[in-house]
């Protein structure tokens, strides 16, 4: 095969919630269609796919930082877009970024051993540190900070020179394009939001293009985010359980631009595993994968009921409008014990007093209060009088590691994987419409080319194994307190065994130089933006 790339070994594709449930139908002859996508589905018959089990709350920034550290987020520190903090009679919040991160990520530890990296759009990558080899372009932050997060400094004037078209604003979060809505899509809406995807995809495949032939990295990463924001928005026209048989014009409209999106990124693929050479190894994986919500628990008003809460009267002041109009929860602190923070959370704290007069509950009360909690939260049923949350999580058996006490104290799993709301509209359960797009705990991992099993579905893998199976495929030593393993069964007898496993030093402390701060305005743009992805009601 033709290539202008002999030097990259290990390509990295990531498909933000990208699911099996959708993927399988894009790879396999469909009806009046055909096969979606052809190449990626040639690429695979020689490899290996697993459902990759993702953290906890199968949430992007954990779960991305995850894949990045090997680590679950107790190890990490990153639980959510927004990192908030108790302070007694107040909730401060701000938005997470890669100082936030205490752990090495594979691109500081590829580069330490010699590597050269490309990390293209991947969230919390913002600020890289400074002393990175290699190319850095992150996601998840308005155009604006593009330039300046953007790594090795004169990056984005030379993108900006060298590839016609180059726009920023489609490759960043454009916050003008995307705030086409707050809750529910009209159906043209729908139709543009998923269209403006398409050129979004295209321009990072541009600058994936770009650094692959004129910087030629050891390690190749580069993610599609389109997947997740269509899913949202798009499911009833992509899972195939919720296709109708007899669509509407709209129906089919959107179903083909769908389809459109999925045929662009299957050539996407194939150009870039084209340029790095017949010898690549390529890899696949999400941070979640996806599936259908069908009820909404406005968890905060259930908790109203129990006691635990109480909502803060509104005094006509500015403050106390800019708080009702937020989404975040908007409580009386004094008289308030257990809470949510954020609906994308989908957790629940406790709040201990720590000190005389304080709000809270006793620190020697605690446990006995969790116990109750969670039998509460067991008790709620919806309509049709089924459990509505199926499982509650405590943060010392699922979040082990220095920052544990960073996560909620319950996780909830809901029947249907939804996500909670946190307003406060009654009732505390409602019944949805039309079924919306949700995470699923099992994305996807998958690998095809040199020493790659052709195995097709093997064993499910945890998310902490995505980062010691790419430092393995670059021949690298796994640090001994990366909690994730090696994806042996993804590799030929033949190639591990030439190839074994090696066991490196712990991985180090990273000192991350201060960024520029998001305004106001661009945090409540991207408040709005998780609004409209499905995070908040």
């Amino acid at each position: 095969m033709d290539s202008q790339n002999t030097k990259t070994k290990t390509l990295f594709i990531g498909l933000d919630g990208c699911t099996f449930t959708v993927l399988d139908e894009m790879l396999r002859e469909l009806p009046d269609v055909g096969v979606t996508m052809p190449y990626l589905a040639k690429l695979l018959k020689g490899g290996t796919r697993a459902k990759l089990r993702s953290t906890p709350n199968p949430l992007t920034p954990p779960a991305w930082t995850s894949i990045m550290t090997g680590k679950n987020p107790g190890a990490h520190g990153v639980f959510d877009f927004i990192r908030a903090e108790d302070k007694g009679g107040e909730v401060y919040w701000t938005l997470y970024d890669s100082r936030d991160v205490d752990s090495e990520m594979i691109w500081q530890i590829a580069n330490r051993n010699g590597k050269k990296i490309a990390a293209l759009n991947f969230p919390l990558t913002a600020p890289p540190p400074p002393e990175t080899n290699g190319t850095v372009v992150p996601g998840f932050i308005p155009a604006k900070h593009l330039r300046r997060n953007s790594h090795p400094a004169g990056l984005f004037e030379k993108l900006k020179a060298e590839i016609a078209g180059f726009d920023p604003k489609e490759l960043a979060w454009d916050f003008d394009n995307e705030k086409q809505a707050t809750e529910v899509l009209s159906p043209e809406d729908t139709f543009k939001w998923v269209s403006y995807h398409l050129p979004r995809e295209q321009q990072w495949f541009k600058v994936a293009e770009y650094v692959l032939k004129n910087e030629q990295p050891d390690l190749m990463a580069v993610m599609f985010d389109g997947t997740d924001k269509i899913q949202h928005q798009a499911w009833p026209y992509l899972d195939p359980e919720l296709l109708k048989s007899n669509p509407s014009a709209h129906d089919l409209k959107m179903r083909e631009v769908c389809l459109e999106y999925f045929r662009n990124v299957d050539d996407y693929i194939e150009q870039l595993v084209k340029l790095c050479g017949p010898d690549v190894q390529v890899f696949f994986a999400s941070d979640h994968g996806f599936t259908a919500s069908v009820e909404v628990l406005r968890i905060n008003v259930f908790l109203e009921e129990k006691g635990y809460l109480s909502w803060a009267t509104h005094d006509g002041s500015e403050q106390a409008l800019r708080r009702e109009a937020s989404d975040f929860a908007n409580l009386d602190w004094s008289k308030t014990t257990a809470y949510c923070r954020t609906p994308s959370s989908n957790g629940i704290h406790i709040r201990v007093s720590t000190k005389p007069g304080e709000p809270g509950i006793q620190p020697s009360e605690y446990e006995a209060f969790r116990e109750k909690l969670i039998a509460d939260l067991k008790s709620l049923r919806n309509p049709l009088g089924e459990p509505v949350v199926v499982d509650v999580l405590k943060r010392e058996e699922w979040f082990p590691g220095a920052h544990m006490e960073k996560a909620c104290d319950l996780t909830l799993v809901l029947r249907d994987n939804g996500f909670v709301s946190i307003r406060n509209i009654q009732p505390a359960v409602a019944m949805r419409d039309t079924p919306a797009g949700t995470h699923h705990p099992d994305g996807i991992f998958m690998a095809a080319g040199t020493g790659i099993l052709p195995a097709d579905m093997t064993d499910r893998c945890d998310i902490r194994d995505v980062c010691p199976t790419l430092l393995y495929s670059l021949g690298l030593a796994v640090p001994k307190d990366m909690e994730g393993k090696v994806a042996t069964h993804f590799f030929t007898p033949e190639y591990f065994a030439a190839n074994p496993i090696k066991k490196g030093a712990p991985t180090r402390k990273v000192q991350r130089e201060a960024g520029e701060e998001m305004d106001e305005a661009e945090k409540q743009q991207i408040i709005e933006q998780l609004q409209m992805l499905g995070y908040m009601e």
